[in-house]
């Protein structure tokens, strides 16, 4: 069950980060809106995209006060070669403990191959200044996908 809900504060939380940092999510409050999207696993083909894509509109979102954070539950090694291989101009969040992927109840039941195995559904949130959850996107389809986010940060920006 997701501790999140839209129109409420998200908890804060801490995490380890690319660029040897550690990012909670109360750094952002007051300063920035916050787009935290939650992928799979790193350099597989639909993360990758994802990445490209939100990498590609990263001055859009910079524009509107707006900070991109990628969560998976890689390890800030593999984070590292994947942001680095991508060129990703965003940081990207190591959850091996599911903190935030338990919080966002992000954590799935999925087939793999066949067996089943528990995993991150793609998901995106997007957190206002005041850390309020404004809006959430479930079992994210890629194609489209960041534009959507794009415009919805557009119509928080405007008020």
């Amino acid at each position: 069950m997701s501790q999140v809900a839209p129109g409420q504060p998200v908890p804060d939380f801490t995490l380890e980060a690319t660029g040897g940092k550690r990012i909670s999510l109360s750094d952002f409050r007051g300063r920035k809106h916050v787009v935290l999207y939650f992928y799979p696993k790193d350099h597989t083909p639909g993360c990758t995209t994802e990445g490209r894509d939100f990498s590609a509109h990263y001055d859009e979102f910079q524009a509107l006060d707006t900070e991109i954070l990628g969560v998976s539950r890689d390890s800030v090694r593999t984070h590292e070669n994947f942001k680095a291989k991508q060129g990703f101009r965003f940081d990207l969040l190591s959850d091996p403990d599911e903190v935030a992927c338990r919080l966002f109840d992000v954590i799935k039941e999925k087939n793999m191959y066949g067996r089943k195995v528990m995993g991150i559904e793609r998901s995106t949130f997007l957190i206002d200044k005041d850390g309020i959850l404004v809006r959430e996107w479930r079992k994210v389809k890629v194609k489209g996908h960041v534009e959507e986010v794009l415009a919805a940060v557009r119509e928080l920006a405007q008020g």
